[in-house]
Order: structure tokens, then sequence, then C-alpha cells
């Protein structure tokens, strides 16, 4: 099965129609049990990092993400999902995150308008098997006005520019994350969803 976390977000019909579009069967499921089972499962995320803590944590789904990670189980987080990987975010003066990145999630600089909102382009900043098929500097959607910094850069396998040169996609193990939305973005979107999907299937068994 792969497994759409729901824990109270939006988004995640879009999600699911993207998956369903590459010829797989998605389950939406905010059961702890069934996407521990899942072979695969992806942790879409839309809005603020606080209210996405807050209803992980009233659902015990923390600690069930936390246990994934831990596992090396194939994951993909999204926009907000990937922020709250990390240790803390400087969101609403401050917040603790799931800290299974170690890292911080910063605001963009002043000057700059955010959110970022809108189609901007990613470059790979090493090889990696998910950009198989993909030009370099290919455009994808984002929505945000955070962005997440690793302590171990060597995570960071995609970036792009506003105002600073940021993490875009983060990758280590199993486990994926982009900034941006995939299921927005279009072929290119849909192409990474099929490069994560083919590579996590093979290394679920």
């Amino acid at each position: 099965m792969i497994a759409i976390i729901d824990y109270g977000a939006g988004n995640l019909r879009s999600v699911a129609n993207a998956v369903r579009l590459l010829g797989y069967t998605p389950e939406i499921t905010g059961n702890p049990q069934q996407i521990q089972n899942a072979r695969v499962v992806i942790f879409p995320g839309v809005g603020a990092a606080r209210d996405t803590m807050h209803n992980l944590s009233r659902t015990g789904l923390d600690k069930t993400i936390i246990h994934l990670a831990e596992q090396n189980r194939p994951m993909l987080a999204i926009c907000v999902g990937m922020q709250v990987l990390f240790t803390s975010s400087e969101e609403d003066g401050g917040l603790e995150c799931l800290d299974i990145i170690p890292g911080t999630v910063r605001r963009f600089r002043e000057g700059f308008k955010t959110p970022h909102m809108g189609w901007n382009q990613v470059y790979s900043t090493s090889p990696y098997r998910f950009f198989k098929g993909i030009t370099d500097g290919s455009d994808f959607y984002f929505v945000h006005s955070y962005y997440a910094m690793p302590r171990d850069t060597s995570v960071i396998v995609g970036k792009t520019w506003y105002g600073v040169d940021f993490p875009s996609i983060i990758a280590r193990g199993n486990l994926v994350a982009t900034q941006f939305h995939p299921e927005k973005s279009g072929p290119a979107g849909l192409k990474l969803y099929r490069n994560f999907l083919q590579l996590a299937l093979e290394s679920a068994g």
C-alpha cells in the first residue's frame, strides 16, 4: 500500500490524484497502524508548521513518522511536511519540530515578498536517481515563507534561489523531502513522483 498521511491538512486529494495518474492506488489514512504497514508513505503539508505539529501530536502520528524514519522506510515529505522533519522552526516565535533531520527552519530575509509563491527553478546539487529524466533547472511550484537548513549539508540534493540559495530537495536514506509541491508542478512533478515511487517500491521489496 502507498499511504498518504491524513492529519487534517488540505491538498490530500491532489496528491492522491497525482499518484493515481501514474497507475498506483494510494490510500489516504490517519490510522497509525495502516501507515506503519504501508510499503511507501507520502507526508503532504500545507499551512502553518504549528498547526501541523499540533495535529500530528494530537493524533499520535508524530511518533509514527519518527518511527518510519528510524526504520529508514520509504517516505516522501512535501512543503510543510518537509519543514517539520527538522529540529525547530522560527515560525510563530519558535517551534520544536520532529527532529528527524537536525537543523532549523528559517524565514526568508526582509526585502523578498513572502510567501514565495509560484514557479521557480530547482537545480540538482549531486547525482541522484530521483532526478532521472528531468532537465536540471526545471520549474516547480512553491508556496512558502520559510525554508529548511540542515546541519548536515550532504542531505541537500536540490537547491533553489529566492534571496538565498535554499534547499528545495533533501534526501537521507529512503527519506526524500521537497519544499515545492510536485502534484502542482505539471509533467516534471509527476516525473518526480514516478521516480520516487519506483525507487521506494524497489527498496521496499
